[in-house]
């Protein structure tokens, strides 16, 4: 699996317009908390070849870039959480899901 890192504010209208193609992806990751590490360990592992054909990951460090979270979460309309996963598609958040519900699973069956 390789994650695209978001690390600009800019990146938000590149995800949006790539999503037109391909579902994205954002991660949005603590690196200080434990359930945290703990999704993002159980959806690395489980994460697929077939499912990079479908969607492409983006990977948000919380701690480092809070601001980006902030502008991710009003500008897709979805209340911050952490861990939290997004999968946009033609520019909308079209699945959000946190904490222990964040599975490959159920991000595929919205692709």
């Amino acid at each position: 699996m390789e994650w695209k890192k978001i690390n600009s504010v800019e990146q938000i209208e590149e995800i949006k317009k790539a999503s037109a193609e391909n579902p994205v992806l954002i991660f949005k990751h603590s690196t200080s908390c434990s359930i945290s590490a703990m999704a993002l360990n159980r959806l690395e592992r489980t994460w697929t070849d077939a499912a990079s054909e479908k969607v492409s990951p983006y990977y948000l460090d919380l701690l480092a870039y809070r601001p980006i979270s902030s502008q991710i979460a009003q500008e897709f309309g979805i209340e911050h959480q952490s861990p939290q996963v997004l999968l946009i598609k033609n520019g909308v958040c079209i699945y959000d899901e946190s904490h222990y519900g964040i599975s490959l699973s159920g991000i595929l069956q919205k692709v």
